[in-house]
């Protein structure tokens, strides 16, 4: 069982500083699952100290949720806005194919994948509904003469030639483009400005495309699942560290990422060598290799929602 606690100096400590990235070789297919909502957490916390406090604030509300077991009373529907800036038109997805990301999203917040049912005997006590849908709000659409656009928020500033959110309070936007460095998507997690709240996701990685097209092996809207876990305070399931926690306990501890479609099962070197649930969303394996939420994460993205949590806005009729 995780001790699930975060002290401010704990936090502080785990969001150090780090360099600012450069995004480049836009073009590049992505040559392994590469999330940056960490990273990008970092470079907030460094550059708004007061950020820390409310997420610190955000992170003892969640654990006392979940300790009282409070649950969220009826169904989520979430609206999304989808912000697409295209240099090209490859990158002005068409609307079907942000429709089968939106359809990739309900299928797996809610248990309706197809692969659901390869969930492993030993997980399958805590593979989880999580019971969370998506409606496709609004499409908007704006010509580009960027090459890429990085991960300091460009793509949601108008000023910086980008869109800006549409109503971020009551509906989650989701920007498509090129972000470049091989960087597959990025969210913020909640507690941040409502300027940039949201998920970006590269063009080329959005929505259902061929097992032969240029996104595989990340060809299956997982990209989405996973930022969207994110934005809705799930961690990465290695905890960001060697052994590390990501806070809920019905995930077992990892040494760190896991690539491709590890061979079942993959066993952990961290205490009690666990055997590793690869097939989360949380992890950075394959699209076609993660397939599951847990109990935990389900009960961790239901504190958000509640009253007094940081998304309680989404939950109001």
């Amino acid at each position: 069982m995780k001790k699930i606690c975060l002290s401010l100096a704990a936090l502080l400590l785990l969001f150090s500083c780090q360099e600012d990235d450069k995004a480049t070789n836009t073009e590049a297919r992505a040559s392994k699952r590469v999330c940056v909502s960490h990273e990008v957490l970092e470079r907030q916390l460094q550059e708004n100290p007061e950020l820390a406090l409310r997420m610190n604030q955000i992170e003892e509300f969640t654990e006392n949720a979940m300790l009282q077991n409070r649950l969220v009373n009826g169904q989520i529907q979430i609206p999304v806005v989808v912000n697409v800036l295209y240099r090209t038109a490859a990158e002005n997805i068409s609307d079907a194919q942000i429709q089968s990301q939106i359809d990739v999203l309900n299928a797996d917040f809610n248990a309706q994948n197809s692969d659901y049912n390869q969930v492993p005997a030993l997980f399958s006590g805590v593979k989880a509904n999580v019971g969370i849908t998506f409606v496709l709000d609004q499409i908007i659409r704006k010509s580009t003469t960027k090459t890429s656009w990085g991960t300091r928020d460009a793509m949601k500033k108008s000023k910086s030639g980008g869109i800006n959110p549409t109503s971020p309070t009551t509906k989650l936007n989701f920007w498509v483009c090129t972000i470049g460095g091989g960087i597959l998507g990025y969210a913020q997690f909640p507690g941040g400005s409502s300027a940039t709240d949201g998920v970006v996701v590269d063009s080329k990685y959005v929505g259902v495309t061929s097992n032969s097209g240029a996104a595989y092996p990340y060809n299956l809207g997982r990209t989405a699942t996973h930022e969207v876990g994110h934005w809705m305070n799930l961690r990465h399931i290695w905890g960001d560290t060697t052994c590390g926690t990501d806070q809920v306990a019905d995930t077992p501890t990892h040494n760190t990422a896991n690539y491709g479609v590890p061979t079942y099962p993959h066993y952990s070197t961290c205490s009690g060598t666990p055997v590793e649930m690869t097939m989360n969303y949380m992890d950075y394996t394959d699209d076609r290799g993660m397939y599951m939420f847990t109990l935990g994460q389900k009960a961790r993205m239901d504190a958000i929602f509640l009253s007094g949590g940081p998304r309680f806005s989404f939950a109001q009729p």
